[in-house]
């Protein structure tokens, strides 16, 4: 941990910038989870969905137009997210690292301002997610709909973490509950 990645506040405390990072299926429940840890004070949450909504609409029609659009993103905000983490505010990240590479970006962003950092892994099946997929379309509250043909064919590409990557993981059960130490 450097002293670029702590901040003081206003009594003189330091607190430690931390990377939480979220894995899981479609309607997993990554934003929920995201949503509460970006309560934290010193967090700023930054959410995938909504950055695509806003600078592609009406552009991502298939994975390969999504994948462009979201390393796009990523090579924008890097920079910026590093910053925030090394001048001690913690970054919650709504972004599925639901591969190898794009676990690989995370690992970049947390190694290069040797920060704190949590890759929170949702362990849901899917048959829960494709009934909250349903759910959620109903609502019309989530950016996208996804049909239960596009989950099925977004979800070829995910890849559980392993252990062997280097992160810190904390395992959630589909009811949310930590099934798993932190320090894994």
């Amino acid at each position: 941990m450097t002293s670029e990645s702590r901040a003081v506040d206003e009594v003189g405390h330091r607190e430690t910038a931390v990377l939480h990072m979220v894995c899981g299926k479609i309607a997993s429940g990554k934003s929920t989870l995201t949503a509460r840890l970006a309560d934290a004070s010193r967090t700023v949450l930054f959410s995938e969905d909504k950055w695509m909504a806003c600078l592609y609409p009406d552009e991502i029609h298939t994975v390969s137009d999504y994948a462009d659009r979201a390393a796009r993103l990523r090579t924008v905000l890097t920079e910026h997210i590093q910053a925030l983490l090394a001048a001690g505010i913690s970054v919650v990240l709504d972004f599925p690292f639901n591969t190898a590479s794009t676990r690989a970006w995370g690992y970049s962003l947390f190694q290069a301002v040797a920060c704190e950092h949590r890759l929170h892994y949702l362990n849901v099946t899917d048959e829960i997610c494709k009934s909250r997929l349903m759910t959620r379309n109903v609502s019309g509250e989530h950016p996208f709909r996804t049909s239960e043909e596009q989950y099925d064919q977004i979800t070829r590409y995910f890849v559980p973490p392993a252990l062997s990557e280097g992160f810190n993981i904390v395992v959630y059960d589909e009811s949310g509950k930590v099934c798993s130490p932190a320090e894994s």
